[in-house]
């Protein structure tokens, strides 16, 4: 919190972090995307924290970044870096034709939001000896899927256990295959981990899968919130360095 805070002493007035979100028409997943942006807001207080949607729904990020003056830092609010990041993104940032837009990393794959998902786990009846199956949404894009096992080998690590990585939509194994795997191969209970930021659809799949354990998506807990400032706060100090 320290870092955090020193950090944010660089984000003041005149500075504009836009958080852009995937977008979904689950009103509860709209419902995170605000309330995380809320959140980042308190912890960057002279700031203005604002909200975009690459998909699904508006605003689109080239219309907020179009309606503030600079400069303005842009996070992307995913777990990997897949086409969004790593195309829509800078795709609507380039379409501004402004030169005072910083786009940060992704959220993940970091520590801080494998601790979040393996709080989730906890909190959802994990236990000792419970096989442990890692659902992301899925993706064409091998890097985005290399940063899904990257979080899953890191959450491996914080359990004690092996993590084996399923897919709610794209690719494979299915979460639904892998658990039906391990339940055919003897394992007493299965437990989802979601790799999922907030819910939708791909988190209601999730209680179709027979496992006996699902943890909720990432949300707001307090590790992604702490990922987001920092994101921000680092581009900052970066522009006044």
């Amino acid at each position: 919190m320290r870092v955090l805070a020193r950090i944010a002493t660089h984000v003041r007035a005149a500075h504009t972090v836009v958080v852009v979100a995937h977008g979904t028409r689950d009103p509860a997943g709209i419902a995170v995307a605000g309330q995380l942006t809320d959140a980042l807001r308190a912890r960057l207080p002279g700031s203005s924290v604002l909200l975009a949607f690459v998909d699904v729904l508006g605003p689109a990020v080239r219309d907020v970044i179009a309606g503030v003056p600079g400069p303005i830092t842009v996070v992307p609010a995913f777990l990997t870096c897949g086409y969004h990041v790593r195309t829509d993104i800078p795709r609507e940032v380039a379409a501004t034709g402004r030169r005072d837009v910083a786009v940060t990393a992704a959220l993940g794959p970091h520590p801080l939001l494998v601790g979040a998902m393996a709080d989730r786990l906890c909190a959802a009846g994990w236990c000792p000896g419970d096989a442990v199956v890692l659902a992301g949404a899925g993706s064409s894009d091998e890097r985005a899927v290399a940063d899904v096992r990257a979080a899953a080998v890191q959450l491996s690590g914080e359990l004690g256990c092996r993590v084996r990585v399923g897919f709610v939509a794209t690719g494979t194994p299915s979460v639904t295959a892998l658990v039906r795997g391990l339940r055919a191969a003897g394992a007493p209970r299965v437990a989802v981990a979601s790799w999922l930021l907030a819910p939708g659809l791909f988190h209601c799949r999730l209680t179709a899968t027979g496992a006996d354990v699902i943890a909720a998506p990432l949300g707001t807990h307090p590790g992604v919130i702490d990922r987001l400032a920092t994101l921000a706060g680092a581009a900052a100090v970066l522009r006044s360095a």
